[in-house]
């Protein structure tokens, strides 16, 4: 069912509420990445809900069909989005997964609401606090996408998102990820841009994680190489880790079967737990 719901300030938020939980299993929340929506998830939740879980996807403010708030948008605001969507939906904890941004913003909702969270997916991401030239870089990455638009922008990372010989190899996959960056409103994208520069570290809370973690990573991913994955995965005690053949950034789009049967596992495990 495809809804919406108005936060605190009045800002309209998008969302698909899937599928029903089977033997009292936490439903799963899925965060969409920059500059995406929750259409990104389509292959996850597709085949999650046939599995008999219940999936909510939504889009972040400032993307896809969410509104836009200009000026900066702290992942602190995106997490409690997330805790004002399972209040309306009467949920008290949920397995939360995230890609790359979306992972980043999953690590800020378990650190500012770590009882509402039964367990969490890092597709992607990293959890170490921006550098001083990152933070410049997303600053002016925001100025350019408010000047020129979005269209520049994904051309330039179509093949770094994907991995490049997937941008050939799988037409549909990259015209759907071209769609969603050129067609996300790019005052949204530089108010996330800016709060993403301003994001603390979350190592120290995944460290102290009392709930299952997964780390998925694509082998070919030049924003979050493997070797950081592997590093994420060495902070977090009994945290699983998957490495996703003939993917880049974006595994769950490149590669849905291996990504969809690792989370699948994963569930299961929680499940029993």
């Amino acid at each position: 069912m495809s809804a919406g719901f108005t936060a605190e300030d009045g800002t309209t938020l998008a969302y698909d509420d899937l599928g029903a939980a089977d033997d009292g299993r936490p439903p799963v929340v899925l965060v969409h990445g920059h500059p995406f929506d929750r259409t990104m998830w389509q292959p996850q939740a597709t085949a999650l809900v046939a599995a008999g879980y219940r999936v909510i996807v939504a889009d972040l403010r400032g993307y896809g069909d969410s509104g836009v708030v200009p000026g900066r948008t702290l992942f602190g605001v995106f997490a409690a989005d997330i805790a004002a969507l399972l209040d309306h939906l009467g949920i008290a904890r949920a397995v939360v997964g995230g890609v790359s941004m979306g992972g980043q913003i999953a690590m800020e909702f378990h650190r500012s609401h770590p009882d509402r969270v039964a367990a969490l997916v890092l597709a992607d991401t990293s959890p170490v606090a921006e550098t001083e030239d990152g933070k410049a870089f997303r600053n002016r990455l925001a100025d350019r996408l408010l000047a020129e638009g979005m269209g520049g922008y994904a051309d330039e990372v179509i093949d770094k998102m994907l991995a490049p010989y997937n941008v050939t190899g799988l037409p549909d996959v990259a015209a759907h990820v071209l769609g969603m960056m050129r067609g996300t409103d790019p005052e949204g994208a530089a108010a996330a841009l800016r709060g993403r520069a301003e994001r603390p570290d979350y190592r120290d809370s995944l460290a102290g994680a009392g709930v299952p973690v997964l780390v998925v990573v694509g082998a070919d991913d030049v924003y979050i190489p493997v070797a950081e994955a592997r590093a994420l995965h060495g902070l977090i005690p009994g945290a699983g880790l998957v490495v996703v053949e003939g993917a880049g950034h974006l595994p769950g789009l490149e590669r849905p079967e291996a990504f969809n049967d690792a989370v699948a596992r994963f569930l299961a495990e929680v499940g029993k737990g």
